[in-house]
């Protein structure tokens, strides 16, 4: 009996949650109703369903312990297991890390000392059902087994948990283990300090994808704890209050008739110390449901940014858990004092938020074009974050995770990020020459891959692994920082930069219609197959030649002209499309996902290509394979992403779609047109001004655009700008059934 009264006790209690938020009669506050936690949490998403605010500190989430590409985020909605509630999360990465400080409620028993090899060694794990899990923006519920009722919230810098135990006549514990890691991560310093009855601190120091990781963190019991046990790398320790070790975990037990338990868990890069400011400051109490409730309207404040109308409901539910979901990353890392632990291990101070997570290879394509859009105050910060991070290393970011940098992936794209900085002009004077400084010494360095780049002007494959794919991308790194110099004045450089720029013209293999790996001698790779793919070993970054060819972001009439001009590019376009999906090699690139012919949804580089056809005369062509991505790449399940999240890309990718507008050349503060999904949508700027968009005669077969016009005004262009987007102001498509052929021509 007690275990269904507990059950039913968590259903009434998520029905109240949903019916208030349903019944809030003020404007934009039931946004957070339109969007689906689980989206991506199955699958190869590689999303979390927890609790988070935008670019918090903070992603206090549920781990089924299980180290696996699938469970890279900790959680994935095929398992049926928990083994604890972690601190920190990736959303949507392919590679596997954080998931630090895990905390489980339990009331078994439980042996510190064993060893665990796998998840079942855990005594504490617990099963439980999707059918009473709950999550929204900002909050997360789950029973346990064990009919302990479990919901987690938080502020920037701290998770707040609320336990219900049955009530019986068993301990209640809460177990710490600071050894558990996944994937890449393993923990080589620990420590757990028992400070008076209801305050623990500690550290976790691991290595992993971040190769130095530091989390300090400080831990409130709501109730005093009446006794503990502490372990060090499986040994129990005696008459301490102090655990230190490679791993250490803890018991800590309650008195049997609680009912009720809360903890609260601040963390910091610098210090305990800071870990405490944090929570002094952002968690003086023990209102859960007040904290929930803030988190609630934080979210539907920034999910109020734009609105959408529309009659179909798993439409509205995608756009919004990708609105949701691209403000996930980057991750807040300074503490409520602006104090963060950078790479060099060095405690810094500075008088804006300095942000870590930076997945640049991915984000700089779409979601942070879109966040210059509604976070502009967010994206200020996430600029001066990549300069200081150039003055405490002496180069740009490539992709850091806790400060640390990881140089994952290919390229320099914060390059184009600050670029696109300077466009807008969120960079003020008196930081330009800084920011230009950086980037250009960044491109000027040796390592990467750059000093056979500017010996031989493209990255010969016997020199390097991914050759093309660097090649293509530092080319377009160089225009970026040509625009800088253009912009300062700066005409040498400019020249230089663009010169170096067309480095593709030397990849580019006429006979075979593709971007080649070339040795040091000038010659071609044999054999060749623009089907094949070895995972990070051959000259294609995550693909193969067929997604890869078309990385020419900065000169796209340059690569329709060595391509044969603009019939032959839409051939070339067309066959990319229709190809068999078939990827060939025994070790292909798990990321080539989400296939239409051997276009790749599912990862970045195939994600700006359907555009291409606006470039080459045909825009109904895009607006055709726009719809097609739209609806077969997304849906509104938990494996409705056809590959990694990446940190909120494949979200903004739809965002902006489903408007009508992409940033294919993501430096230029243009947008492109493709076909709008729905009725309207209104952008409501930051400035206080609004740019709406509407769609006259939408429907699933009026996905052609027939005529566009701009504040009243038509336009036969097919794009619109950053400056037309911000001045406010009204775009309106005219939709049709067939294509309009001399549009944009």
């Amino acid at each position: 009996m007690k275990r269904n009264i507990t059950k039913l006790s968590i259903a009434i209690s998520i029905f109240l949650f949903c019916y208030c938020k349903n019944n809030n009669d003020g404007k934009g506050l039931n946004l957070i109703n339109n969007v689906n936690n689980f989206i991506g949490t199955g699958g190869h998403g590689h999303t979390y369903p927890g609790a988070s605010l935008p670019f918090s500190l903070v992603q206090l989430s549920p781990d089924n312990g299980i180290s696996s590409w699938d469970w890279c985020s900790g959680y994935n909605y095929i398992d049926s297991v928990i083994v604890g509630f972690s601190h920190t999360h990736l959303s949507g990465t392919g590679i596997g890390d954080l998931c630090d400080l895990l905390v489980m409620p339990t009331v078994k028993e439980v042996d510190l000392t064993k060893k665990i090899n796998n998840r079942d060694d855990y005594d504490f794990k617990s099963k439980f059902s999707h059918s009473n899990e709950f999550a929204s923006p900002g909050y997360y519920s789950v029973l346990l087994e064990d009919d302990i009722s479990v919901e987690l919230t938080t502020t920037k810098r701290t998770g707040f948990h609320r336990y219900k135990f049955a009530d019986d006549n068993l301990t209640k514990k809460v177990v710490i283990d600071l050894g558990y890691s996944i994937n890449w991560d393993e923990a080589m310093e620990t420590n757990i300090s028992v400070e008076d009855d209801n305050t623990i601190v500690g550290y976790r120091f691991s290595e992993g994808w971040a190769r130095d990781q530091k989390v300090f963190f400080v831990m409130k019991f709501s109730q005093p704890i009446q006794s503990y046990h502490l372990a060090s790398d499986m040994k129990m320790l005696k008459d301490t209050k102090i655990a230190s070790g490679k791993k250490t975990s803890a018991i800590f037990e309650f008195k049997s008739s609680l009912k009720d338990l809360m903890l609260k868990v601040a963390i910091s890069s610098v210090s305990i110390d800071g870990a405490i400011k944090n929570l002094e400051q952002e968690n003086n109490d023990w209102d859960f449901d007040k904290i929930k409730d803030i988190a609630t309207n934080i979210w539907n404040d920034n999910l109020q940014s734009i609105d959408i109308e529309t009659n179909d409901d798993d439409s509205k539910v995608i756009f919004y858990t990708s609105l949701y979901r691209m403000q996930l990353a980057p991750h807040l890392h300074s503490d409520v004092d602006n104090k963060y632990r950078a790479g060099n291990q060095k405690v810094y101070k500075n008088d804006f938020d300095y942000y870590s997570t930076l997945s640049l290879w991915d984000v700089f394509r779409a979601s942070m074009p879109l966040l210059s859009i509604i976070q502009p105050d967010k994206y200020k910060d996430f600029l001066m974050t990549m300069l200081s991070h150039y003055n405490e290393s002496g180069v740009l970011p490539v992709w850091t995770l806790w400060a640390n940098e990881t140089n994952c992936m290919t390229g320099y794209h914060s390059i184009p990020i600050i670029a696109d900085g300077f466009k807008k002009g969120f960079i003020p004077d008196e930081f330009k020459n800084e920011f230009y400084d950086a980037a250009k010494q960044t491109m000027m360095g040796d390592d990467r891959g750059l000093k056979y780049y500017k010996k031989h002007g493209y990255i010969p494959f016997d020199d390097e692994v991914e050759s093309v794919t660097k090649t293509l991308e530092y080319g377009y790194d160089d225009w970026c920082v040509a625009q800088m110099a253009k912009i300062l004045n700066n005409k040498d450089d400019y020249e230089f930069f663009m010169n170096r720029s067309k480095a593709y013209k030397y990849l580019y293999d006429k006979k075979t219609g593709f971007m080649r790996g070339k040795s040091s001698l000038g010659k071609w790779r044999y054999p060749f197959n623009p089907k094949s793919s070895s995972h990070r070993k051959d000259d294609y970054t995550e693909g193969n030649a067929w997604q890869h060819s078309w990385f020419v972001l900065h000169d796209i009439e340059g690569m329709i002209d060595i391509m044969g001009g603009k019939e032959a590019f839409d051939k070339k376009l067309d066959a990319l499309f229709a190809e068999e999906s078939d990827i060939h090699g025994e070790d292909a690139s798990p990321d080539i996902s989400g296939l239409i012919g051997q276009y790749a949804h599912g990862n970045e580089p195939s994600q700006h290509i359907a555009y291409l056809y606006n470039y080459a005369g045909k825009p109904w062509k895009t607006q055709e394979m726009i719809r097609n991505i739209l609806s077969s790449q997304y849906s509104n399940a938990p494996d409705g992403l056809s590959g990694n999240e990446d940190c909120g890309q494949m979200s903004a990718w739809y965002v902006f779609s489903s408007m009508g507008l992409y940033p294919t050349n993501p430096a230029s503060s243009v947008y492109d047109i493709g076909s709008p999904i729905f009725d309207k949508v209104t952008l409501n700027l930051r400035n206080a001004k609004k740019f709406v968009i509407e769609a006259k005669g939408n429907s699933d077969k009026n996905i052609y655009v027939k005529s566009i016009h701009l504040n009243g005004k038509e336009l036969n262009r097919l794009y619109i700008t950053h400056d037309e987007i911000i001045q406010g102001g009204s775009l309106l498509f005219q939709m049709d059934s067939v294509p309009n052929k001399s549009l944009g021509n």
